[in-house]
């Protein structure tokens, strides 16, 4: 046999080489957009009583010409841990941030550090509320702790570095910048563009402070729940809107006094500064009102809800420039567009507002993906997915291999429009945080599409615990617990049995 010469085999390699690179080049870029204690009450596209009013063309837009998905859901309703459970595709006890409180590992895995090593590029804009150093991206310029909505700090390789603007334009300001002008075109990115709005205290840019002035909010039905079937942690939490949301920082009819307390911060002087006289007519007009009793509840929850709708309305907003931008570079036909928020959110349901809870107002949050020539426009998801799902969606999307130890599943095949035969029936859920901010006890349980079971655990629970069970179907606003009518005992056995199988699963000690 005749010898190949060496330079053929070397022009050879190079040709598969570039054809290999060529292939790697065509897998499409993904935006990923953030937000923290979003609701999907307050998006239009997902309806509901506040649909005609919320200011989310741009994120309407999104679920019009990609798929929204109506049953995504959290594992753990809080901040940090919601967080950690994106980066890493576990649930809370497998990642170790079970709180707000406790560190973060960032020398584990997580998904970024697989994306680079099969040539994606990943950067990382906004609010990430994990202390330390972040890990497998690029570029990450990410906010102080809880980050500000006004003159914002942030923290990158280069260290610290404040800026002087509205925190939503500005987190948008530097994604775009990376976009343009830093990033490596030759490659494919991971950018997510984290946003602090609507994180309390809902405070709006000034150029939004009129909006809804003369707009009567819908209340809720449940706006003065009395609890009557609930335990203890329904009576006894600490984020009702009646008892804990706090005048003067959450109204901020009067900012100065909440923030020149025993030991004011330096965060809320910067606030103070920023606000001046942007709520001199709200005050006035309290004063005027003087609302007591349920009046006072009222006036509270249409403040605070035009406050969190105008904080949305900079969010949307600026995912509108997002989205500009791809189509005027070109990028929009192979770069796919997702969206979510850490947690869902309570707009008054329950006399309340914050999170925490297994109910569905802080359990289920908004997922809307875009995907030009694979998602169909305007379809709807409703089978049930999880935040663990979304590293190894990444991934999947990637063509990157997925570590065995995630617990999530890729959502591929569903955005594809098939949902795989061993689809999960049932998901697991598990908060830690108490005592802590808001005084929402432990619970852990097991939701499925129609009946929901909950078990309160620890301290300052009767007996060590309290069972909660409600048929969704039939009571979607999760007024009637059903626990002890012995009607569903045989329910009840089902559901206990199959959040066993899921603590097995998920390898969840027993709490």
């Amino acid at each position: 046999m005749m010898n190949t010469p060496k330079i053929v085999v070397l022009l050879s390699f190079a040709a598969a080489l570039v054809s290999s690179l060529s292939a790697v080049d065509a897998r499409p870029n993904i935006l990923w957009i953030f937000t923290d204690d979003h609701s999907y009450q307050t998006i239009g596209a997902y309806g509901g009583r506040l649909k005609d009013i919320t200011p989310t063309p741009n994120l309407d837009r999104l679920a019009a010409e990609g798929m929204r998905f109506d049953r995504c859901y959290v594992e753990n309703s809080i901040c940090a841990p919601s967080r950690a459970a994106l980066l890493t595709g576990k649930l809370s006890h497998k990642h170790g941030k079970i709180d707000n409180k406790v560190p973060f590992n960032h020398d584990q895995q997580q998904f970024q550090k697989v994306l680079q090593t099969v040539g994606y590029q990943t950067a990382m804009v906004g609010k990430i509320h994990l202390n330390g150093k972040m890990q497998g991206f690029d570029y990450w310029e990410v906010l102080k702790g809880q980050g500000q909505y006004e003159n914002p700090t942030f923290f990158s390789d280069e260290g610290a570095k404040s800026y002087e603007g509205y925190t939503t334009d500005i987190i948008t300001d530097q994604a775009l910048k990376w976009l343009d002008g830093k990033r490596d075109t030759s490659k494919p990115f991971m950018l997510m563009v984290h946003h602090k709005a609507p994180h309390r205290a809902w405070i709006p840019k000034r150029e939004h402070i009129d909006m809804f002035e003369d707009v009567t909010i819908p209340e809720p039905d449940t706006l003065f729940d009395d609890y009557s079937t609930r335990g203890v942690a329904a009576h006894e939490q600490d984020l009702s809107i009646d008892k804990s949301m706090n005048l003067h920082r959450d109204l901020k009819l009067n900012w100065e006094l909440f923030a020149t307390g025993k030991n004011p911060s330096e965060h809320h002087r910067r606030i103070q500064k920023s606000l001046d006289d942007r709520f001199d007519k709200r005050r006035e007009e309290f004063k005027r009102l003087n609302p007591q009793g349920k009046d006072l509840v009222r006036h509270k929850y249409q403040t605070y809800l035009k406050d969190y709708l105008r904080c949305i309305h900079s969010v949307d907003e600026n995912i509108g420039r997002l989205l500009d931008y791809l189509e005027e570079s070109g990028l929009a036909e192979n770069t796919i567009v997702m969206y979510a928020s850490d947690q869902g959110f309570y707009m008054g349901e329950h006399g309340w507002f914050d999170k925490r809870f297994m109910y569905e107002e802080s359990f289920r949050t908004p997922f809307i993906v875009k995907w030009p020539g694979t998602v169909k426009a305007g379809s709807v998801n409703k089978d049930l997915v999880q935040n663990i799902d979304f590293a190894e969606t990444f991934l999947d999307i990637a063509g990157a291999e997925i570590p065995a130890d995630m617990q999530g599943r890729s959502v591929v095949p569903l955005l594809k429009g098939k949902t795989p035969k061993d689809w999960r029936e049932s998901l697991y859920y598990h908060y830690y945080e108490y005592p802590g901010a808001h005084s929402v006890r432990r619970h852990e349980g097991v939701a499925g599409k129609r009946f929901k079971l909950i078990r309160f655990y620890g301290p300052d629970v009767p007996n060590g615990e309290e069972w909660e069970l409600y048929d969704l179907k039939n009571d979607p606003s999760e007024l009637n617990n059903l626990y002890e009518n012995p009607e569903y005992t045989k329910r009840i056995k089902k559901m206990k049995a199959e959040l066993d199988r899921l603590k097995v699963q998920y390898d969840v000690k027993d709490a």
